[in-house]
This record gives structure tokens, C-alpha cells and sequence, in this order.
């Protein structure tokens, strides 16, 4: 049987620790300022990683930290798994009731914050490519698919903390924001998952396959799923105990509908994401259960995974002061004018469109994650991560003050 030696468990033990403990202690830093705590638990990444103790103690760094061996995928494993199960909360996060509910306006916006951001960064990546870099072994077109991909998804858990601060989750306009933003990441997941597909990682099964697999899982899982879901969780809370049984059928779910997607070509993901937001629409998962797996999943593999980020790549050397300030640009432009313009056009006043267009702006951990599949399967250079990662945490930063701006009472509305 393979197994770690003693000093390859010793070494991940500490890379856990060290990972896990500067991320919790920064991403509290990062909350008394009011910040996003992704921010923090990024800076811990970066702090432990080649760009600050890779600079200082080189040998130190690679003693702890090396760059391969068992140790170094064991713990990339790690991180995989924590962004399925990031995925999975998100997806509970998404309402399907209240996209409905919104209607027209809520589509319209929606539209309009993919179609603009989408084809942005599209057009940015076909007209500029060699800002980009490309890797000449894949199709031209997948880039400009990636980042019009990555600029179009937004971050449902900052927009909703977002709304949340500003009191408005549940009005007119924050109902409008979050139904939105689910649908555009509904979009987001399905459209890079695709571009996976294309690039030839699946399991040997066509593209036409895979595509059809794909709808035909989104569209059973958000159907028919959904309602035997639903009976399925009133026999585990009679049969098992609460509510450890809850909670291990959900994560079982959770990987499962992972591991299938991954077996057909898309990303795993994407299933956890739509078993989220399968099992999430479920009136028999309790808030108590819901909050046991985000206190599980937000307190432990949340932080480890986005401290990992910081170990990939060395912001200082990899940093592209044209292309980032391109991505930051492109991202507020295509939120800005595809949803705020139409939010104006439905009826909304021109600082509540302006709101609610930097309200979808922010792109927090969903980019953060889409970037770093990109990066993993060679789609993007490493200055693209890098200034993806800087995009995702200046909107998401911004966001919340900006909408908070424009909402503020006027002298003339006083």
C-alpha cells in the first residue's frame, strides 16, 4: 500500500497548521476593516508563498513547502475537494423561487450582465492577443471564452453579505441583485465547464456527449432532482440522527454529483454546484443544518483553500500593470453598462441602476476559483491569474461602499 512517510504526514500536518492559522488570523484582521475575509486569507497565502517567505528564506520556504512530491498533491487534493465543497454552498445560497419571482426584470438584468461582460472580455482577448500569451496548443477561441466567462460571474456570498450591511437584502432592489447574480453564475459554471469539455479533459467522450450529459443532468437535478431531494431528506431526518445524518447526505450529494460531471467531461465543480442548488431549494434542509456545513465548510476548507493560492504563483514577479489595470477596467465597465443600463431601462432610478450595477460587480471567490482551474489546466498564464485575483478583490471591496454611495439620500429626495 502507498502511503506518506513520517516526515512527508509531518510536513502536511504543518503545512495545514501554518496555512490554516495565518488564513483565520488575517481573514479577522480583514473583518475588523470590514473587508471581505477572502482578502485576508489570500494575504496569508501570499504571505507564506514564494512572493514573501519564498523572497526572505528560500530554503526555508521549499522545506516546508516543496514544490513537488507526495506531500505537494496530497495537499493540492486538499484544496480540490475545498473548492467543490465552496461550490456546493454557493449553489444552496441560489433561491430558483426568487429568479422566478423577479420575473422580467431580473432576467433582463441578468441578460445584460453576461451578454456585455461576456463579450468585453471576449473581444479584449481576441484583439489583444498578445497581451495573454496564449498557449499555442489550444483552439484561439478558448481564451476569449475563458475570460469572457470570468468577467461575466459574479460572487453570490459577497453580494449577499453586501446587501446584508446595507440593510436592503430584502427589497425591491436586493431581490433584484441576488436573483441576477444567481443566474449569471448559473451561466458562468455551465459556460466554463464547457470550455473544460472542449479542451479535451473529460474521460474520452465527445463534446455533443458531454453537452447533452450536461444539460440533461442541469435540467433533471433542477427538476425532478429537486422534489426527490426533497422526500429523500424527510426519510434521512426520521432514520438518522440530527443532524449529523443531514449533514453527511448533503456533502455525500455534494460529491457525488461532482464526481459525475467530472466522469462526463465537466468540471466536478460544476455538479456540486448543481446539487447545491438542488438540494438548497429543499424545505426540509434547516437553517441549522445550512449553517453546520458553512461553519464546516467556511471555517476550515474556505480559508485552506484560499491560502493555497498564495503558495501557486509569486505575485511581485508575475504582476502586469497594463493587463490588470485592462481586467479591473473591462470588469466595471461590462457590469456597469450591462446591468445598470437595462436596470435603468426596466424602470429603476439612474443611482439605484448605478447601485445595482456595482452591486453585481463583485466577483470575490467565484473568480478566484474559476481563475485557478484555468490556471491548473494551462487555459491562462500565470500574469492573468494574478490579475484576475486582483480584479476579484478590488470589486469586491469596492462594492459594497460604492452601492452604498449612490443609495444615499440626495438633497432633492430628503
Amino acid at each position: 500500500m502507498v502511503k506518506l512517510s513520517h516526515l512527508e504526514l509531518d510536513t502536511l500536518m504543518v503545512q495545514m497548521g501554518l496555512l490554516l492559522l495565518a488564513a483565520r488570523l488575517l481573514g479577522e484582521v480583514a473583518r475588523r476593516f470590514k473587508q471581505p475575509v477572502v482578502v485576508g486569507e489570500i494575504l496569508a497565502g501570499v504571505l507564506l508563498g514564494p512572493t514573501i517567505l519564498g523572497a526572505i528564506s528560500p530554503d526555508f520556504f521549499y522545506k516546508i513547502f516543496p514544490v513537488s512530491g507526495s506531500t505537494t498533491l496530497t495537499l493540492n487534493a486538499i484544496a480540490s475537494l475545498s473548492a467543490v465543497m465552496l461550490l456546493f454552498i454557493a449553489g444552496i445560497e441560489v433561491e430558483l423561487e426568487m429568479v422566478w419571482q423577479e420575473g422580467r426584470k431580473a432576467l433582463f438584468t441578468s441578460f445584460g450582465g453576461v451578454v456585455v461582460p461576456f463579450a468585453v472580455g471576449f473581444g479584449i482577448a481576441w484583439f489583444l492577443p498578445n497581451l495573454f500569451e496564449y498557449y499555442e496548443s489550444y483552439d484561439r477561441f478558448l481564451m476569449p471564452l475563458f475570460l469572457g466567462t470570468a468577467l461575466s460571474i459574479s460572487a453570490l456570498p459577497v453580494i449577499a453579505k453586501t446587501l446584508m450591511d446595507l440593510d436592503i437584502f430584502k427589497t425591491r432592489l436586493g431581490n433584484l441583485i441576488i436573483a441576477s447574480a444567481m443566474a449569471d453564475d448559473l451561466f458562468g459554471w455551465m459556460m466554463f465547464s464547457l470550455i473544460i469539455a472542449r479542451m479535451g479533459e473529460g474521460a474520452g467522450i465527445n463534446l455533443l456527449t458531454t453537452l447533452f450529459l450536461t444539460l440533461l443532468f442541469t435540467f433533471g437535478m433542477l427538476t425532478l432532482g429537486r422534489i426527490l431531494l426533497d422526500r429523500s431528506l424527510t426519510l434521512v431526518k426520521k432514520h438518522f440522527a440530527w443532524p449529523g445524518g443531514v449533514v453527511a447526505f448533503a456533502l455525500s450529494l455534494c460529491f457525488l454529483g461532482a464526481a459525475f460531471t467530472e466522469f462526463i467531461g465537466i468540471h466536478a465543480i460544476f455538479g456540486a454546484f448543481i446539487v447545491g442548488v438542488a438540494l438548497g431549494d429543499s424545505r426540509h434542509l434547516s437553517m441549522q443544518a445550512r449553517e453546520i456545513i458553512y461553519q464546516f465548510v467556511n471555517n476550515v476548507f474556505a480559508p485552506l483553500f484560499f491560502a493555497t493560492i498564495g503558495l501557486k504563483v509569486n505575485f511581485v514577479e508575475n504582476f502586469n500593470l497594463l493587463l490588470t489595470l485592462i481586467v479591473v477596467f473591462a470588469s466595471y465597465f461590462g457590469k456597469l453598462v450591462g446591468c445598470g443600463l437595462i436596470s435603468y431601462w426596466s424602470g429603476f432610478q439612474w443611482r439605484e441602476a448605478m447601485a445595482i450595477g456595482f452591486g453585481m460587480n463583485a466577483r470575490g471567490a467565484m473568480v478566484i476559483i474559476l481563475g485557478l482551474l484555468a490556471l491548473e489546466h494551462e487555459l491562462i498564464q500565470t500574469n492573468l491569474f494574478v490579475s484576475l485575483v486582483i480584479m476579484a478583490l478590488i470589486t469586491s471591496i469596492t462594492s459594497g461602499p460604492l452601492m452604498k454611495y449612490f443609495l444615499k439620500p440626495t438633497p432633492a429626495t430628503r
